[in-house]
């Protein structure tokens, strides 16, 4: 199963400047909890991104250069190629960036969403899901605390 799994604003915002515009620490938590041990695409700005590989986990990382390389990683130059090389009849998840969930969303078939209850000025955005091919099937509300400077949701989407 192909999953798409971020967080947006109410705006569909992701980031800016190749980066977060929050900090959620449960976020943070259920996002390692749902994708140890699975296979993980995303764009090589993503990738690039992070400040050393997510463990307990592969990393497909797409990209338009030919000749890229990363220690410890698959390198593929299409979503379709990434997903070829992850095992079928797994769960693998697209973690992004922007530009990567507009490529993964016609392959995938469950979108894990934390809307976060507020809008962000960005630069990078999630696709518009449309709710004639997506049904939402479970939402769990998440307050804000001190911890946590927005109220957000899980929401939990499968495609019709």
């Amino acid at each position: 199963m192909v999953i798409l799994i971020a967080a947006a604003g109410q705006n569909n915002a992701l980031g800016k400047d190749n980066s977060m515009v929050w900090h959620l620490p449960d976020d943070f938590k259920r996002f390692k909890l749902l994708t140890s041990g699975h296979y993980i695409i995303m764009g090589r700005k993503t990738f690039e991104s992070l400040k050393q590989p997510l463990p307990h986990r592969t990393h497909v990382v797409v990209t338009r250069q030919k000749d890229y390389q990363c220690e410890n990683c698959i390198v593929a130059q299409s979503i379709e190629e990434a997903i070829e090389k992850s095992p079928k009849g797994e769960d693998v998840f697209v973690i992004g960036g922007g530009e990567i969930y507009q490529l993964a969303l016609p392959y995938a078939d469950k979108i894990e969403l934390t809307r976060v209850n507020s809008s962000f000025e960005a630069d990078t955005f999630f696709p518009e899901i449309n709710l004639s091919e997506w049904g939402m099937t479970n939402e769990i509300f998440h307050e804000k605390d001190a911890a946590h400077k927005f109220d957000f949701s899980y929401q939990t989407y499968m495609r019709k």
